[in-house]
């Protein structure tokens, strides 16, 4: 039971596939973060260049939040609120997530939490087990947009069943579940940001501005 409780969560609250690894504690500390406009608009995903708003295969709008908005308007530029709509079956559906970026031996990753997950739900037995957990990709920042690749979780199991990484973790044979502390995880993903393994049947996102907005 210690390792089912929490596979279950990740597998029922991350929306985009299950071929990312799931984390319950982020990527970054405090002082990890800084300041940054790297992310800040509205971003389509799309497989080509000639993506529109009303074509795309997801709507991607990143925004910095508000510090507190009942007394002042001052956003806190550290951090991100992504809303996200992605099509399915010819409708958007709507997710939010904190996202918050760090740089690692000079590469960016983003740390991905979703949001305020019951907010608006009736709430059941089934979402009284839904917990968030953390997942985290390499940020590719590019002259046309933007990539996003999140680690192949069949590698990681790989390398975690045959003893040849270690790092702190929950496996119940079906997922994976990291439980390094930040640190532990940025020693993890800068060991490995290079490895074209790690990323090769990983999540992928290509995304370009929407010049539209």
């Amino acid at each position: 039971m210690k390792s089912r409780k929490f596979v279950l969560i990740a597998a029922l609250v991350f929306i985009f596939s299950g071929c990312v690894v799931y984390s319950f504690y982020p990527l970054y500390t405090e002082k990890d973060l800084f300041p940054n406009e790297i992310l800040t608009g509205q971003w389509l995903e799309t497989d080509n260049d000639d993506a529109t708003f009303e074509n795309a295969n997801g709507i991607w709008t990143f925004e910095h939040p508000y510090i507190n908005k009942k007394k002042s308007d001052e956003r806190d530029s550290l951090s991100y609120v992504l809303t996200l709509k992605q099509k399915e079956d010819g409708k958007y559906f709507e997710s939010v997530f904190d996202v918050h970026v760090i740089e690692l031996g000079g590469d960016y990753f983003l740390d991905f939490y979703l949001r305020d997950f019951l907010e608006g739900k009736e709430l059941t037995l089934d979402n009284f087990h839904i917990i968030p957990v953390h997942t985290f990709a390499k940020l590719t920042v590019t002259d046309s947009g933007l990539f996003i690749n999140w680690f192949d979780p069949e590698w990681l199991e790989d390398l975690v069943r045959q003893n040849k990484i270690r790092i702190h973790h929950e496996d119940n044979d079906d997922f994976i579940l990291l439980t390094a502390k930040p640190k532990e995880l940025q020693k993890f993903v800068t060991k490995y940001v290079n490895s074209e393994e790690a990323f090769e049947d990983g999540l992928q996102v290509e995304l370009i501005r929407n010049k539209n907005q």
